[in-house]
C-alpha cells in the first residue's frame, strides 16, 4: 500500500509527518529520518484492527481483503 506523506519543519524544530488519507495520523521527529521512521509505525498502528472494538451481529462474517 502506498500512502502519501506531508512532511513539513516544525516550528519548535524537527519536522511534522501527516497523512492526508488517514485523519488524525500524525507523527513527529527530530530529523527527516526519524519523522519518518514515526510516520509508518503510527500508519501501521492506525490500520491495525481493534478486536475489542468491533462489535458484530450474531450472522456478521467477517472477510479479509488485499487492497
Amino acid at each position: 500500500m502506498k500512502l502519501q506523506v506531508v512532511l513539513e519543519p516544525s516550528e519548535d524544530g524537527g519536522f511534522t509527518a501527516t497523512v492526508p488519507s488517514l485523519p488524525g495520523c500524525i507523527s513527529e521527529g527530530e530529523t527527516r529520518e526519524e519523522a519518518l521512521r514515526n510516520i509508518e509505525e503510527a500508519i501501521r498502528l492506525y490500520l491495525e484492527p481493534v478486536e475489542d472494538d468491533q462489535r458484530f451481529g450474531p450472522n456478521a462474517e467477517v472477510l479479509e481483503i488485499a487492497v
